[in-house]
């Protein structure tokens, strides 16, 4: 009689069962096999052929199966199949996979905590980015039914403002707006202002909304504390009261609830309290106080002159669409009414929301797009790690299996498991995005929108987690359903030190390395067009000489500079005390810094055909003082500076930018020839040099800017007396001073120098002029470094994917290599093996990864400068980058191989 127990203990013994169960399993089965044996015997068939196919039965999972759910029946321990024979709840099922699950995982501390790490890297990038995107572009603005909230404005001629598409309002033309529409409930204009604040602490300048009482209830939001404007307070004598926003009310009042009624000082005149806003209204974004807008009859009627924004509600049942129709035929009608200011002037409805977010959009949806390329990196990183640990657990599965466990539940349980590990990312990332968002926030708060309602609330609570339990179920489904396709038979084989086939799992492995490869190529090639881009944004010639440069704003006070020979006096006195301190070089003001846009206006060239203001070109125009050109190093091309000898009583006299030059006078000499500006009309005024051109609104700025440079002390009261758009208006003016040291050396001695003749006067924004350039480029330069970092890291868990994946195989190929090597394979030739793996799976991923760059990056158009999105060069480098890293992550593995010793190669089991 053949001796049973003997084969079947050989077969069972890599399971490791306990000894009593597989004495009980084996006696079973031995039985099964003399009773089958004895069968074929008494069938005819001889002891040998008999035996041979007791054997093969053996071989069969349900026979398997039986035996061990007879003895599984009999001795009460935890079931191979947690789940199997408790019954059909899934609750009860999943809550001991589960408590399996995190035993599993308390059994790998390792493979937990790499794969926990790698997941929170994925998953806190896109906390972060959520947090932005939820707060920015999905939660409702601040305000009653935003849905139904527009911003109006007019749409530019284009032959006086080529390119432009929007522009502000004027205010007659707001008047008839308001008064001959249908499709808005209310309306309301505001603009900007600057107060000087002084009997609080410091003097300081007052960022200031001023806005037509009608503009918080069109918005829907009352105050926190008082009441907002009442309809009759914008008449000229009654606009010296102010509302106060929340940040505001707490940092100069110490949030007190008894402000109401206090008197401020603005610009030397009381103000009174009447109203708190509550934390989150900021409309304008800058504003810190609101004061009615008011106007004169003159002001009024003005027609030609734009610098007001206007909001608006829509009636119920209204649409974007009637209201624009509407707007259209106003506007045409106006055309026809005021031919001369009008021509050409069109009006534009956008939504309240587009309006608020419409251009930070893109670079948001881009960035949200990176790190969900990260988190699926991510996810093929982890279902690799996962991989390669199910599969030392094939025997258990194979068991599983055997005892009659469905694909359907070996795929909850390693689901289940990774869903643990998700989870354990998940709150992991949670920690790290905030980390990220507090950066995010500091670095952009003021150029996103609603950046102070950023925040980790409920909805990112739920993406977090959301994303996490869908991560795990990624990363777990290709493991777990390579498991279900194990055969049971090949498994116990490969126990018993048999070869098994594993073929499809390396196939696996190598198809999730090579997306891997593919995502972080497309990631590292977009963040090397931004690169590229900021890299020729700094290059850019700005057309000044920002280096050795400090600048600050200096307000000045309308009640003690109300002509404007006083305001010129007064910074000719500022510039004397200046230059005269040690270490300067030179100083000047003007109105508007490059960078920062200004003053756009309509001119009037001396000998052309005179034509209505609708008609005329518009040029930048700026105010300066004598030496401002000098301070800033911009080239006098021809002719002459402008000097202290351009007074009041001389010849007016202009610079005019080279870009002017070309646009007025291709053909001609520009010197001597006169300009009358529109809305200054009381005299022609004469070019005396020509300067080189400066970036005036950005230095990404497509062609250079046609300006107009008008000394300061040629502004007089009777230039205001004959102006077009209504009564003298203060400004404030940038001081630039060079300097022969270091410029951050000399803030001191030059506030001194203003204080010394007012010590009333605030200076606001005091930086060296490299700072105020860079910051000029921050937005493009934060949005490059998140992705930049998003790509690196991507590189790095590419790197790591494919280092792992070449590292198990050579552990898998041990024996192989052994051999090999025993026959006389030479060190080089395994490194070539092993690194030759690995550069097929590269070389296979950056061609995809090519492909799918070539298609995305042209979402990047509207964030690049000067580079296009499939640039040949960008591509060639980052795809070369990224091959030497991969190639540096398979030598690892490579050079580990060519230490194996044959001798213990041959005896590796």
């Amino acid at each position: 009689m053949p001796d049973w127990k003997e084969e079947i203990a050989m077969r069972l013994r890599s399971l490791k069962l306990a000894p009593p169960r597989e004495a009980e399993i084996t006696e079973e089965l031995a039985q099964h096999l003399e009773d089958r044996y004895q069968e074929l015997i008494a069938g005819g068939a001889n002891e040998k052929e008999a035996r041979r196919v007791a054997l093969e039965e053996l071989s069969d999972e349900n026979l398997l199966a039986r035996g061990l759910r007879r003895v599984e029946k009999e001795v009460p321990q935890e079931p191979l199949v947690p789940g199997e024979g408790g019954g059909n709840n899934f609750l009860a099922s999943l809550w001991q996979d589960v408590r399996y699950g995190i035993r599993m995982l308390r059994k790998s501390p390792g493979f937990a905590a790499a794969a926990v790490i790698v997941l929170a890297l994925g998953i806190g990038a896109n906390t972060a980015i959520f947090s932005v995107v939820n707060a920015v572009l999905l939660r409702p603005l601040p305000f009653s039914n935003p849905d139904r909230l527009v911003q109006l404005w007019h749409t530019p001629p284009q032959a006086s403002f080529p390119g432009m598409t929007r522009f502000p309002l004027s205010a007659a033309n707001y008047l008839d707006w308001k008064s001959q529409n249908h499709v808005f409930e209310q309306t309301a204009i505001y603009s900007f202002a600057r107060y000087n604040l002084t009997g609080i602490g410091q003097p300081e300048v007052v960022q200031a909304g001023s806005v037509e009482p009608s503009f918080f209830a069109v918005l829907g939001i009352p105050p926190m504390l008082g009441r907002v404007f009442a309809s009759d307070e914008d008449q000229p004598g009654r606009g010296n009261i102010v509302i106060l926003s929340h940040a505001f009310w707490q940092d100069h009042f110490g949030r007190d609830p008894h402000v109401i009624g206090r008197s401020i000082e603005f610009d030397g005149k009381p103000f009174t309290v009447v109203g708190v806003m509550g934390p989150q209204f900021r409309r304008p974004p800058l504003a810190q106080v609101w004061t009615p807008l008011v106007w004169t009859n003159k002001e009024r009627s003005v027609r030609g002159e734009h610098h007001f924004l206007v909001v608006a509600r829509l009636r119920r049942g209204v649409d974007l669409k009637q209201a624009q129709t509407e707007m259209n035929t106003i506007s045409s009608r106006l055309e026809q009414q005021y031919p001369s200011d009008n021509r050409g002037w069109g009006a534009m409805v956008v939504p309240l929301r587009e309006e608020t977010v419409g251009r930070v959009r893109p670079a948001l949806l881009v960035l949200l797009g990176a790190v969900a390329f990260v988190l699926l990196i991510a996810c093929a990183n982890v279902a690799n790690l996962v991989l390669a640990e199910t599969l030392a657990r094939q025997k258990e599965i194979a068991i599983r299996t055997a005892l009659g466990a469905s694909r359907a539940r070996v795929l909850q349980q390693v689901l289940t498991e990774t869903v643990l590990l998700a989870i354990a990312g998940g709150a992991l990332g949670l920690l790290l995005g905030r980390f990220g968002l507090d950066l995010i926030v500091h670095f952009l708060a003021s150029k996103l929108p609603r950046a102070t309602e950023i925040s980790l609330d409920a909805r990112v609570l739920g993406f977090t987690l959301l994303v996490s339990v869908l991560t795990g179920l990624v990363a777990g489904f290709l493991p777990a359903w390579r498991l279900t396709k194990t055969d049971v038979n090949d498994a116990l084989k490969q126990g018993l030190g048999r070869a098994g086939a594993d073929s499809g799992s390396r196939r696996t492995r190598n198809v999730l390395v090579v997306a891997e490869v593919a995502l972080s190529l497309m990631l590292l090639i977009g963040a090397g067009l931004m690169i590229r881009s900021l890299w020729l944004l700094r290059s850019v010639d700005p057309g000044f000489d920002p280096h050795g440069v400090l600048k600050m704003t200096v307000g000045i006070g309308k009640a003690k500079f109300t002509d404007p020979a006083q305001q010129s006096s007064f910074y000719d006195q500022v510039l004397q005390r200046v230059r005269a301190l040690p270490g300067v070089e030179s100083a000047g003001v003007i109105d508007d810094l490059p960078l920062s846009g200004g003053s756009h206006q309509p001119v009037a060239v001396e000998g052309r055909p005179v034509v209505a203001m609708a008609d005329q070109p518009e040029v930048d125009v700026r105010v300066i003082s004598p030496g401002y050109v000098r301070a800033m190093r911009i080239p006098v091309l021809r002719g002459r500076d402008v000097n202290d000898r351009d007074t009041g009583d001389r010849p007016a006299a202009i610079l005019i930018s080279e870009a002017m030059a070309k646009r007025f006078w291709p053909n001609e000499d520009p010197l001597g020839q006169h300009v009358t500006l529109t809305f200054f009309p009381d005299r022609a005024r004469e070019i005396v040099g020509i300067v080189g051109d400066v970036k005036q609104d950005a230095l990404n700025g497509s062609d250079p800017n046609a300006t107009l440079y008008v000394p300061m002390a040629q502004i007089t009261a009777a230039t205001y007396a004959a102006s077009t758009v209504g009564p003298f208006r203060a400004f404030s003016m940038a001081l630039v001073v060079r300097t022969i040291t270091r410029p951050t050396s000399l803030v001191t001695a030059v506030a001194n120098a203003v204080h010394q003749l007012d010590p009333a006067t605030p200076l606001l924004d005091v930086v060296t002029l490299e700072d105020f350039v860079a910051e000029s480029l921050s937005q493009e330069r934060f949005n490059m470094l998140l992705l930049a970092t998003f790509a690196g890291l991507a590189v790095v868990l590419a790197a790591v994917g494919i280092y792992s994946v070449l590292a198990y195989g050579v552990r898998r190929r041990v024996r192989e290599i052994g051999i090999r090597m025993a026959l006389g394979a030479q060190n080089g030739d395994v490194l070539r093996t092993v690194i030759g793996d690995g550069t097929k799976l590269t070389l296979i991923g950056v061609a995809i990864g090519i492909a799918g760059a070539l298609a995305l990056t042209r979402s990047l158009s509207s964030l690049l400068y000067g580079v296009r999105p499939t640039d040949p060069l960008t591509f060639i480098v980052v795809s070369f980058i990224l091959t030497s890293v991969a190639l540096l992550a398979s030598y690892i593995p490579a050079r580990r191989a060519t230490r194996i010793d044959p001798m213990v190669a041959l005896r590796y089991e």
